[in-house]
């Protein structure tokens, strides 16, 4: 089949009345989501995961990543509105969407906003659907020995693109390893990590990992803050931008959405990293920089054109390698294994209509976005009124609900619970959560292609220098330890990410 004829393979399945129908709800969920401050994708992914037991497994997935992308745009509403940022990729257009707000030109913001992510989300679903088949084909190339090189490489570089210190992030990442580990050793047979819990035998589930880190853990986090009610909104103006709006902001929309589609596909990369990246390059070419913060178009275009491309960009090494980039990408993949699916080459070959299904869905997600967004923007924000402390009671339901449906057992639950205290710690200590699912998630992976490469070859690690590609992949993460060294680029390192933990 060529590449028109799966195209239309993907939207005839992405059209059924059920597949549209759920890729509305996660557009409207990650509106919802990125709208209300403190509950965040990861969260509600996490709550939702055990929802698509019961769902066709295209259905489900389509769900998930539009909440995750749909989370993009409803960010962007609250922090022109009311200098509150719905989630951590809109934290940078506070800085010139509100002032823009405050001179009457919310509506423009809004507007760039949410066409500015259109474009972008268009140009990186495109991307998806090209270099999905050229990068599967190539990955069917990769052997055992591959894929330990390019997953020790995906670790530390996620380590160096997490926000924080390195020693943490890479501390995280041997957190997520250990706990891996736990269970029942499919090889020998051993029990590994279990201190004798007949319920850790199987291992440690992953949504209770989940919800407990990132969902528990918010909770008690934002409880924490204050000022959480009585928020001040920016008048609204007339939504369709000026000419000159225009004129300014499409070079910006332009180098965003490259910019997010590029660091989309880096491990630890996501809309977070993209948003500051594009909004640093646009001061950088500007004439005027020290205009940024005063209200500039240009300041709102180019970071919410970027969080989008690379919330859509980082399914590239999921679908293509299995390999997930980001935190996102590793409940996407759990949710892919849930339903018996593997990411990675063979998806193309073997489920093209999951592939093509999922991509023809983002098209169509995007443009249902601009729809919600644009003319119920009075509605989203009308729900910041609702005070957080109403809101939590029911998400921590939700979430003791999603963990309990999984195996029907309490265990899990105080699991959860103590997972949650667990983040709490992490977020006091200035840990990013992030690398120590991504080392959960890839460490049985790593585990396993490790022994089958050591068992092929039969002891002798030679091989992972001798094969081309394994050779490429050892030298890139050489070169990025000798960069972690190098004081020079923690000191640039930290300044990246000083505006963010501000």
């Amino acid at each position: 089949m060529n590449f028109v004829d799966l195209l239309m393979l993907g939207f005839s399945e992405a059209i059924t009345p059920a597949n549209l129908a759920f890729c509305l709800l996660g557009a409207l969920l990650g509106t919802l989501i990125g709208v209300l401050p403190g509950i965040g994708p990861t969260a509600t992914i996490a709550v939702l995961l055990p929802i698509t037991f019961f769902l066709p497994p295209l259905a489900g997935i389509i769900m998930l990543a539009g909440i995750y992308y749909g989370a993009q745009y409803g960010g962007s509403t609250t922090a022109v509105l009311v200098n509150l940022p719905g989630e951590a990729s809109a934290v940078v257009t506070t800085l010139d969407g509100y002032q823009m707000a405050r001179q009457g030109r919310a509506g423009a913001a809004l507007a760039v906003a949410a066409l500015g992510s259109f474009f972008a989300g268009t140009v990186a679903t495109f991307a998806i659907a090209v270099a999905g088949p050229m990068l599967s084909g190539f990955a069917l190339s990769f052997g055992p020995a591959e894929y330990v090189a390019l997953m020790v490489f995906g670790l530390l570089a996620a380590t160096i693109l997490a926000s924080g210190p390195v020693l943490k992030a890479i501390g995280m990442i041997l957190i997520g390893l250990l706990l891996g580990m736990v269970g029942t050793d499919q090889a020998t047979g051993a029990e590994r990590l279990t201190f004798g819990a007949v319920e850790l035998f199987d291992g440690v589930d992953f949504i209770v990992i989940a919800i407990g880190i990132f969902g528990f853990a918010e909770i008690i986090t934002n409880l924490e803050r204050s000022g959480s009610e009585g928020v001040q909104l920016a008048p609204l103006s007339r939504l369709w931008p000026t000419r000159d709006d225009f004129r300014r902001s499409w070079a910006a929309v332009l180098r965003g959405t490259g910019l997010g589609t590029l660091l989309g596909l880096l491990p630890g990369g996501g809309a977070t990293l993209a948003s500051f990246s594009a909004y640093s390059l646009e001061k950088k070419v500007s004439k005027h920089p020290e205009k940024f913060g005063t209200g500039v178009v240009e300041g709102v275009a180019a970071p919410e054109a970027a969080n989008n491309a690379a919330a859509q960009s980082s399914f590239i090494p999921l679908l293509t390698l299995g390999i997930p980039s980001n935190n996102m990408m590793a409940m996407m993949l759990s949710a892919f294994m849930i339903h018996g699916i593997t990411p990675g080459p063979t998806v193309l070959t073997n489920q093209p209509e999951i592939f093509w299904g999922l991509v023809a869905s983002m098209w169509i997600g995007n443009l249902l976005l601009v729809v919600i967004n644009l003319p119920m923007i009075g509605l989203w924000v009308k729900l910041l009124t609702v005070p957080y402390r109403l809101l939590y009671p029911a998400i921590l339901l939700f979430c003791c609900i999603g963990v309990y449906s999984m195996n029907n057992r309490v265990f899990d639950v105080i699991l959860a619970a103590g997972f949650g205290l667990l983040g709490y710690a992490f977020r006091k200590a200035r840990c990013e959560p992030g690398p120590l699912l991504l080392g959960f998630v890839l460490g049985p992976l790593l585990e396993s292609n490790l022994r089958r490469t050591l068992l092929i070859t039969q002891g002798d690690p030679s091989i992972f220098v001798e094969r081309p590609i394994s050779l490429v992949m050892l030298l890139a993460t050489v070169v990025l330890l000798a960069l972690m060294i190098l004081p020079s680029f923690r000191r640039t390192r930290e300044e990246a990410f000083q505006e963010e933990e501000a």
